[in-house]
């Protein structure tokens, strides 16, 4: 209920903003940026989509062209080359390149948070397999190579005592969108994912024998935190997805839309002030997309410092930070 209330009212801080200004789009001089997204049949795919459309309607001279791309893994280094403007980058490779595990810390910069990424595996309904324990020596697809959702299931199971290549027989795909007929035929035991409205997990609960979900237990979340506590506890609401009645408890990150370092503060505004005034349409367009507001950017920027100046331009103005 906390969360619900926090992007409502996030979302009239903002959609105040925008009506003061007549819903007009605040610059009419055409501004051309490219999106790096992901491989077919993930998540980022499918919120790039809706964010460029929403966008665009939004105000009809920015276009935003989607750029495929082999995820994560790929999208950090192409930004940091000034080969994309935006990328989508999952919450987990974005910790690491902030922080500088393995590499040196990146200077891009947070333009918005996405949505939350509860991590959990998909099992066909009528599998054996009701723990992680279970999967233990079993086939399972963890995902698109240079995916972050790969490094994500790393985190977790290291949190576990478990590793991912030795402990499990691990499938790591070509196109995200391969993944729920491998569970479905039985190629793979299972198939995680993250998030709200995944599509591999919407395919597999939608699919004529159902789906279960194998999470973390409560004592396992623990385990998890107490090594890796840049994990948050997170929860996939009833109904999430089909057949799905219980809630789902797990850990995970926020994924962020992540701006090349000389990406100049009026664009990085420019963006901030339209993606905000337009978050009730977004949110209408993609159900996991009513979590991307001003004040869960705020909130899952692991430092406000990273946020792009130019967004921070536009949260001062609305009373978001000082």
């Amino acid at each position: 209920m906390k969360r619900i209330a926090w992007v409502c009212a996030a979302a009239l801080i903002a959609g105040n903003a925008w009506a003061q200004d007549g819903g007009k789009p605040i610059s009419s001089t055409p501004l051309s940026l490219s999106l790096g997204t992901a491989t077919p049949g993930g998540g980022f795919p499918l919120y790039g989509d809706a964010f460029i459309e929403v966008l665009h309607k939004a105000d009809p001279t920015l276009t935003i062209e989607p750029r495929p791309t082999k995820g994560s893994a790929e999208n950090i280094p192409m930004l940091e080359a000034g080969q994309l403007d935006i990328a989508l980058v999952a919450g987990e490779p974005a910790y690491e390149a902030f922080k500088g595990i393995g590499r040196p810390p990146t200077r891009l910069k947070i333009i918005t948070a996405l949505y939350s990424n509860p991590g959990m595996f998909v099992v066909r309904a009528d599998s054996p397999y009701k723990t992680i324990r279970d999967l233990v020596g079993q086939p399972v697809a963890f995902g698109a190579k240079g995916s972050g959702l790969v490094i994500l299931s790393r985190y977790v199971l290291d949190g576990l005592g478990l590793k991912q290549d030795e402990d499990f027989k691990s499938v790591y795909l070509d196109r995200a969108g391969d993944g729920p007929a491998m569970v479905l035929d039985g190629r793979v035991a299972a198939l995680w994912g993250a998030g709200l409205g995944w599509p591999g997990f919407k395919a597999i609960s939608e699919s004529p024998g159902g789906a279960r979900f194998i999470a973390p237990s409560a004592d396992e979340i623990v385990q998890i935190r107490a090594k890796h506590s840049f994990l948050k506890p997170m929860e996939v609401a009833p109904g999430s997805y089909p057949h799905q009645e219980a809630a789902i408890a797990s850990v995970g990150s926020w994924s962020y839309i992540l701006a090349r370092e000389t990406l100049p503060d009026d664009v990085a505004y420019r963006l901030a002030r339209t993606l905000h005034g337009a978050e009730p349409a977004l949110g209408a367009r993609l159900a996991q997309a009513r979590e991307t507001t001003a004040m869960n950017t705020v909130a899952a920027a692991p430092d406000v410092a990273l946020i792009h100046p130019g967004v921070l331009k536009y949260f001062k103005e609305i009373g978001l930070v000082k």
